[in-house]
């Protein structure tokens, strides 16, 4: 079964917008493994505008299933990985001002700099995956830089499924082939929701985990949290 991880940024941006400590981050990621989910994904940036640096700290004394950090890593964030040790570190290019990802790793023209932070990481005993689009050479490229996984970028998989251009899958399928052949996990995320997870699970062979927040958060809205939880859980079997 592949493993859900929620990523809760959405929860800390509602906190954020009133101040305060309404809803309860911490809270809210425990009743979420509490309904079945078997991580909980962050994805802290330099201004804070969601996730704050004490949320990572914070949370990393009450999550007791997988724990994966998210994030571009600048050495502020390479620092807070050190402190926190989470279960997974994922590596993401995000420029300092990004709203959201919207690219992959280059694991060719990066290189030099994706070995020496992956060897950081990993010689403090953290599994690194790395955010990639489904490009042969930048599954090969993750390969070669020492990462444990990749996090396929699943933004044009969304969108051509909206459109039920169901052939949008073939570039995934065809990267987690290759990256099973070259003994890299494979986990996903970006635009994942309730309508396109199941035929992207059913097409992803080993697919080991799936990280989702702004659908799932805002599906909540209408369904329930515990509900829409589970009905992911569901749809992962």
């Amino acid at each position: 079964m592949t493993k859900l991880s929620v990523n809760i940024n959405k929860i800390a941006t509602l906190r954020n917008s009133r101040g305060g400590n309404v809803p309860n981050l911490l809270k809210v990621a425990k009743d979420i493994e509490n309904f079945g989910a078997e991580g909980i994904t962050i994805h802290p940036r330099p201004d804070e505008r969601h996730i704050r640096y004490q949320d990572a700290i914070d949370l990393k004394e009450i999550v007791t299933t997988e724990y994966n950090i998210e994030g571009n890593p600048i050495q502020k964030f390479i620092d807070l990985v050190l402190k926190t040790n989470p279960t997974q570190v994922t590596l993401v290019p995000d420029a300092v001002d990004a709203l959201t990802s919207n690219a992959g790793w280059d694991t060719i023209k990066n290189e030099s700099f994706l070995k020496e932070v992956i060897s950081t990481f990993k010689n403090n005993g953290i599994r690194t995956s790395i955010f990639v689009d489904p490009v042969p050479s930048m599954v090969e490229g993750a390969a070669k830089v020492g990462a444990d996984r990749i996090e396929l970028y699943t933004e044009s998989y969304a969108e051509d499924f909206a459109k039920n251009n169901l052939k949008g899958i073939k570039p995934f399928t065809d990267a987690a082939i290759l990256a099973n052949k070259l003994e890299l996990g494979i986990n996903a995320g970006h635009d994942l929701s309730l309508d396109n997870i199941k035929y992207f699970k059913e097409n992803i062979p080993n697919l080991l985990e799936v990280s989702i927040g702004h659908a799932l958060i805002s599906e909540s809205l209408y369904l329930g949290l515990e509900n829409v939880v589970n009905m992911y859980l569901n749809k992962l079997k």
